[in-house]
């Protein structure tokens, strides 16, 4: 039975998919300088880490960025705040999931979708960086799905920035002494991210890697 509706069903979910695409791609064409931010959730308004995220984004809208996030609460909502408070875009792309996900009150321009490697296609491909604050396994799929694609040269290299030294050092550590001792990864993919420790360190990271 399982196998019959299987059949049935999947050729039908092609169209699903294809639509959601057609339709990120049409009302993302126009978007060429932006710069997607992620991070938990979870982060409350008094976090300081959802405060830097509010920071950040007013500071990139100031100087002519778009910011895209993933539509949600916390350190999405800090950035699309921050935004949309500068007078800058605040896009927002919602995923829809068992466990509802509501799209905060700060976007300017919502998309939403059924499957996630269809959101991620429209993150990669219209942002010029990946600012990521700290978050949970969303956050980290995120990061690491930035990454691969920049070491694979399948997409052109972007910065992917990480917020705040002091959380995302045991990471780094793990990456340093199990990933690069075990030779799984070369010594130059440690430089596919930076770390920073303030908004205006995410700017003038940006600002360098495009200059150069």
């Amino acid at each position: 039975m399982l196998r019959k509706d299987f059949v049935k069903e999947d050729p039908w979910r092609i169209f699903r998919i294809m639509s959601e695409f057609v339709e990120g791609f049409e009302e993302l064409s126009g978007v060429s300088n932006a710069v997607s931010v992620f991070g938990s959730s979870k982060a409350r308004r008094t976090d300081r880490y959802y405060k830097m995220a509010e920071r950040t984004a007013r500071l990139l809208a100031k100087n002519g960025y778009t910011v895209i996030t993933g539509a949600g609460s916390g350190i999405m909502e800090a950035a699309n705040k921050g935004a949309k408070l500068a007078g800058g875009e605040s896009i927002g792309l919602n995923i829809l999931i068992p466990i509802m996900q509501k799209p905060n009150r700060y976007i300017t321009r919502l998309l939403e979708f059924s499957y996630f490697f269809c959101r991620k296609v429209m993150f990669a491909k219209y942002s010029k960086a990946f600012v990521v604050f700290p978050g949970g396994f969303g956050t980290l799929d995120e990061l690491f799905e930035a990454i691969t694609l920049v070491q694979t040269q399948r997409v052109q290299p972007f910065p992917v920035i990480l917020v705040s030294r002091r959380y995302w050092a045991g990471l780094i550590r793990w990456i340093k002494n199990s990933l690069l001792s075990a030779g799984t990864i070369e010594k130059e993919d440690t430089g596919l991210y930076s770390l920073v420790d303030s908004p205006e360190e995410v700017l003038t990271t940006i600002t360098s890697f495009y200059q150069k």
